[in-house]
């Protein structure tokens, strides 16, 4: 199998593949300065020069306003470099010292602080694990107050791929650093909003400075899809890093000569000609055009890395169509850019002819039914997880299909992205992404959007009101959120439980999601399921059956789904409970309902300074409260009818 190989050639090298420095210069910028083993064959370890894939690497390592901050850590994705498969998983330690500290100071130190990152490039996700080893190891470095002493990232390098091993993923030790706990706290009910965002593939950008609390908040929420983290991200940083204006210009004609397996149309999704649809992952210009995991051979990858005309010797000229709206089907997105998304006649046959085999020789255990159902109280997850190569998504699937396809064919996943990358958000080849930025350039420039989540405000600005009505939470939604926000709250103080006990923890958390998920997939395979699948939301269920993730996993047998309770979890008749729940909602997420808020708290605070409800301030108060009620009230009204709750 391709993941044997992948694996254990990993595992003869080692996971890390560079230990690097980049440091501010005050006439260059951000630069490399150290790399160890070089980055470029050839060159020194002290050599400035970069992969053309990884020419962002220092803006990344060392983020924009960092002289902000003391401190800070960095979690990016790289893309591959030509020839190689998979993201590269970079975790970036930044810290500022005074110059006049330093035992031995450079001649180009001009300035009064020196800013440095010390970074690993790594093919294994472990973000916190990384992170943690990575503080220490920077803390000393700097500590030496001499940057030539290099010896001890050396032994960094040594340590960390003797140490460090994909056996790591099928652990907790993958989710270090992460807490859904904290991010329910934070964000309450909207959490499921995120979660139903990234699962219909729309432009979510997060946004909040600095770089820590951002990756560690937009990783927290990938962490609640199944899977995502270990084995989900493989394919999510392919990009073309730009060069030049001109070169920008000449984008379209270039990368109209590149070939490779592609997603068909949505009428396509019953037969195996989807299955190969994820044949070939590929990036624009001169990065990886690679096949379908296991099914194009490693030569062939490096020989299209320069591109190829396609098999007939045309250029097929594709007009580009204008911004999709958040009801649109990505199959507008299928016939979009060719240097992602075309194939040849050929290379589509030899695809299917290789799926049809590999579905025949797939070994049965991977599809074992033998689990027990997943309802919202299941087990912790103690065991391993048997995983199979997907014959379509390349990914590292379980018995349920997950992780879900969702960061594949042009599906971004940047934790941080630098202002350097700003292009990204409105290139053809990119058909949606999860971003967080800390400059505010990104934040003002809403068209290349479709949602900003403001983490400082826990605020989820969705631009298109299609798109809010879309997720708009259904009354079965609103329970299963306020059932997470309850028994988070209700232990928040319990200093046995800090995110590691089982109800209310952070495992909890995922393993809820988890049955969430896994209830929605159930359902939609259910016969006559419109009244099962509207507590999910009609609209949303409708658009996320035109995402790529979900024709991926549907074109796929899953058996293990036969042993899963078919319906939301918190199904059931609308009560007097649910009112005030869909109330409190709607007070918390519009405008009005804020306003009525801040009205409250006026009165309550006139209230309680006065000792008694008098006094001109208060009656204008409860006035004030009795208007924006009534006004709000009605809307909310027709709201609820609309919706059918």
């Amino acid at each position: 199998l391709q993941s044997g190989h992948r694996w254990g050639s990993m595992e003869k090298r080692g996971p890390v593949l560079h230990i690097v420095v980049v440091g501010f210069h005050h006439k260059k910028g951000c630069q490399v300065e150290f790399s160890y083993p070089p980055l470029k064959r050839g060159e020194g370890h002290d050599s400035h020069s970069l992969p053309e894939e990884w020419k962002y690497l220092p803006f990344l390592a060392l983020p924009d306003g960092a002289h902000n901050y003391q401190e800070d850590t960095v979690f990016f994705h790289l893309p591959p470099r030509c020839g190689e498969r998979t993201t590269v998983y970079g975790v970036s330690c930044y810290r500022q010292i005074e110059a006049k500290a330093l035992k031995v100071r450079q001649a180009d130190i001009t300035r009064e602080t020196v800013q440095k990152s010390v970074c690993v490039l790594s093919q294994l996700p472990l973000y916190g694990l990384l992170q943690a080893k990575l503080q220490l190891i920077t803390h000393a470095y700097f500590e030496e107050k001499d940057f030539s002493q290099i010896s001890i990232l050396k032994e960094l390098y040594d340590h960390m791929n003797s140490s460090l091993g994909s056996t790591l993923l099928e652990g907790s030790q993958v989710y270090l650093g992460l807490s859904p706990r904290d991010l329910v706290l934070h964000f309450r009910h909207k959490v499921l909003i995120l979660f139903k965002l990234i699962l219909l593939e729309k432009k979510v950008l997060f946004y909040i400075s600095p770089v820590n609390r951002l990756v560690g908040a937009l990783m927290t929420v990938l962490s609640l899809f199944p899977g995502m983290i270990e084995h989900g991200l493989t394919d999510c940083s392919q990009y073309r890093p730009r060069k030049s204006i001109s070169e920008d210009a000449g984008l379209q004609e270039n990368t109209s000569r590149l070939d490779g397996c592609v997603s068909v149309s949505t009428a396509d999704t019953s037969n195996t000609n989807l299955g190969m649809g994820e044949g070939g992952r590929k990036t624009a210009g001169n990065h990886s055009v690679e096949g379908q995991k296991g099914y194009v051979p490693f030569s062939q990858s490096e020989k299209t890395c320069n591109g190829a005309q396609s098999s007939n010797g045309t250029v097929q000229r594709l007009k580009v169509p204008s911004r999709t709206s958040p009801a649109s089907s990505e199959s507008d997105w299928e016939t979009l850019d060719p240097s992602v998304l075309e194939e040849s006649n050929l290379k589509e046959r030899e695809c299917e002819n290789t799926a049809s085999e590999q579905a025949e020789n797939l070994p049965s255990e991977g599809m074992s039914s033998e689990s027990l159902p997943i309802t919202v109280q299941p087990q912790a997850n103690t065991g391993h997880m048997m995983l199979a190569p997907g014959l379509i998504s390349g990914l590292e699937e379980d018995q349920y299909g997950m992780p879900l396809a969702i960061f594949t064919k042009g599906y971004l996943c940047l934790p941080y992205m630098a202002l350097q990358q700003h292009h990204l958000l409105s290139d053809v080849a990119v058909r949606g992404f999860v971003a967080g930025a800390t400059n505010i350039l990104f934040r003002q420039q809403k068209h290349l959007s479709d949602a900003i989540v403001e983490i400082e405000d826990a605020h989820i600005q969705i631009h298109d009101s299609e798109l809010r009505k879309i997720l708009n939470p259904t009354t079965a939604d609103l329970r299963f959120a306020d059932y997470l926000v309850k028994h988070v709250t209700e232990n928040r103080d319990d200093v046995f439980l800090d995110g590691t006990g089982w109800e209310g923890g952070d495992e909890w958390i995922r393993a809820q999601f988890s049955a969430y998920l896994h209830a929605l997939l159930a359902a939609v395979l259910q016969p006559d399921n419109e009244k099962t699948l509207s507590d999910f939301g009609t609209a949303f269920v409708a658009a996320w059956k035109n995402t790529h993730n979900y024709r991926v996993w549907n074109s796929n047998k899953h058996p293990a789904l036969a042993e899963v309770n078919s319906s939301h979890p918190f199904q059931g008749q609308y009560s007097v409970s649910d009112v005030k729940l869909r109330l409190s909602h709607s007070v918390q997420n519009s405008e009005r309902g804020k306003k009525i808020g801040n009205v409250m708290v006026s009165t309550s605070r006139n209230v309680v300074q006065t000792g008694k409800a008098v006094g001109q301030s208060v009656g204008g108060a409860f006035t004030s409260a009795k208007s924006a009620m009534s006004s709000w009230f009605s809307t909310f009204t027709q709201s609820t009818q609309s919706l059918g709750d």
